[in-house]
Formats: C-alpha cells, sequence, structure tokens
C-alpha cells in the first residue's frame, strides 16, 4: 500500500515554509505522494449543511490547491502530487486541463488528479457553477479532460462544453493521461467510480464499510465491462493521535498510536492502493514542528 501526506495548505499553518519543510521531509522519508484538498468558503449561514457534521475551523484559511501543488513541484523531484479532491464543476475543463498539464510537465509526470462534484451550494453559487447540473457537468468534464489530453486536434460537443477543432498542447507526460480519482459519498456518484473513474477517494467510512463499498464498485466495474482489477482505491485518513487508547466507539484512525498503526494495517488488509495521512484537523498540532513529527510518527506507524 501506497503513503501519501496532506500537505498544509489549509488551516493557520497554512504557507511557504510549512508547504516547503513538509514537502522536503515527506520525499525524504520515503512518503509516496503529496496531496491537497479544496474549499473556497466557510460560510456563516451554509445553505447545505456539511454532511460529515461541523466544517472545521481550519476551512477559514486556505490557499489554492493547484498553485500550492505547482510550489511544491519545484521543490521535490520524485514524490508523487495529488488533489483530494477539488471540486470539478467550478472550473471550465480548457483551463482546467492547462492547468493540470502544466504541473504534470513540470514535476516530470507526478500529477494524480481526484476529483469531486462539490456539496455546498454557497461555494457553487460564487464558482458561478450551477447547483443542479453538477452531476452532468462533472461527467462530461471528465470527458473533455481525457480528450484534450490524448487527441490532437481535439474536438468536443457536449451538453455542457463545447471544444471547437483545435490544437491543444503540450500532453501531459503520463499517457495516456494522469489518473483520475473520484470521491464519492452518494449513490449516484459512487456509480460513477465505477464507470468512467480510475479510482475512488474514500474518506469518513469505518474501515470495514470502505472495504465492503470498494467490493461493490469492483463488480459494478466488471459488470460495466471494465476492468476491476485496475480500479483502485485510495482511503484519506483523518489522523488524530492520543496518548492513551480511545473506546469502541473512537473514529477511524483516532486513537493510540498503537490504534492507530491497526487502522493503517487494516485500510492495507481491505485492499487500498493508498492511504493519504492528514493531520491538519489534528487540534494538538499546532506548529511545522508538530506537523513534522507526526509526518515522521504517521510513516513509522505505517510501516512497521
Amino acid at each position: 500500500m501506497r503513503l501519501g501526506f496532506v500537505l498544509p495548505h489549509v488551516g493557520p499553518l497554512a504557507g511557504p515554509e510549512a508547504l516547503t519543510r513538509v514537502a522536503d521531509r515527506a520525499e525524504q522519508v520515503g512518503y509516496d505522494t503529496l496531496w491537497v484538498t479544496e474549499r473556497s468558503l466557510w460560510p456563516l449561514d451554509p445553505r447545505t449543511p456539511y454532511p460529515l457534521g461541523t466544517l472545521a475551523e481550519e476551512y477559514k484559511t486556505v490557499l489554492d490547491p493547484l498553485d500550492s501543488l505547482t510550489f511544491v513541484a519545484a521543490r521535490t523531484s520524485r514524490i508523487g502530487l495529488g488533489t483530494c479532491v477539488i471540486n470539478l464543476p467550478w472550473y471550465r475543463p480548457v483551463l482546467l486541463a492547462r492547468r493540470l498539464t502544466t504541473i504534470d510537465v513540470l514535476s516530470h509526470g507526478r500529477l494524480r488528479l481526484g476529483v469531486g462534484i462539490g456539496w455546498s451550494r454557497d461555494e457553487h453559487d460564487v464558482a458561478g457553477s450551477d447547483f443542479e447540473t453538477r452531476g452532468a457537468r462533472f461527467e462530461e468534464a471528465i470527458a473533455v479532460l481525457r480528450e484534450i489530453w490524448t487527441t490532437d486536434p481535439v474536438e468536443f460537443h457536449g451538453a455542457h462544453y463545447d471544444v471547437p477543432r483545435s490544437f491543444i498542447g503540450p500532453k501531459p507526460v503520463q499517457q495516456p493521461c494522469p489518473p483520475i480519482y473520484v470521491g464519492a459519498f452518494a449513490p449516484a456518484a459512487l456509480e460513477r467510480v465505477a464507470r468512467i473513474a480510475d479510482g475512488w477517494v474514500a474518506a469518513g467510512f469505518p474501515i470495514a464499510q470502505t472495504g465492503e463499498t470498494f467490493a461493490r464498485l469492483r463488480e459494478a466495474a466488471a459488470a460495466a465491462g471494465r476492468d476491476p482489477d485496475a480500479l483502485e482505491l485510495l482511503v484519506r485518513a483523518h489522523v488524530e493521535l492520543h496518548d492513551a487508547p480511545l473506546g469502541d466507539d473512537r473514529a477511524p484512525f483516532a486513537g493510540s498510536p498503537e490504534q492507530v498503526a491497526a487502522d493503517l494495517a487494516a485500510t492495507a488488509a481491505i485492499g487500498a492502493h493508498e492511504s493519504c495521512v492528514d493531520v491538519v484537523f489534528d487540534p494538538t498540532v499546532a506548529s511545522v514542528e508538530d506537523l513534522l513529527e507526526r509526518l515522521d510518527t504517521c510513516y513509522r506507524l505505517a510501516r512497521g
């Protein structure tokens, strides 16, 4: 199982020092990937409740995810660079393709793309994105990205996006194109994973349920005529370390070092291809030094 680490581009520590030091250390100790997420607003009176409870205070401060990856790409040489996830309906596909291709080219082929449809009406509104059609536009945008990355000249005419017959270059270093993972909770979104994605980004599920859901996704991919073995599972692990063990009602990846190590091992056992460790929301992480300590500790817990 590969091991990733979520970059500190969210919260009060977000800035060039934290990004540089975390990226350097992660590459040095042996992490496989670095990841960014996305949030554009922390609305005071949200139109849409956060699906997982209360939106974290850390989301009041967020550096742009793609700019953060570009910054880190220039300071690393080996480690993969991924989005986990960005909200695809907020973007115009041609312009997004250029930004993503730039990251892949400048990093010599290290981009991984994780995308979602976005759950917040407030964020869709400020992006000029129609909330009601986000699912259909999401699927079409993926088709546009793949068309741009794999053909020349490019031409696309859909219900929501049109690309006139054009040359669009350069192409990504990765051929035929960078992997596209989809973050999904709802049944319709999970169905899209089986049909059109290279992998599923899972977050917030119990580990056993994640494994059961991934098994069903593999079956659905096979029923759709796809190779189920080609579908990958990425688990975002919100790690929260405590000195003493927590009770049976604890959240996944929260607890003593032994409990977190057991959760990471269980994630590998269900067939996950990668765990993406995220400590940004751990309330005991208050400095860059804390981040680096957790980065080292989580690597030891995952690798034994």
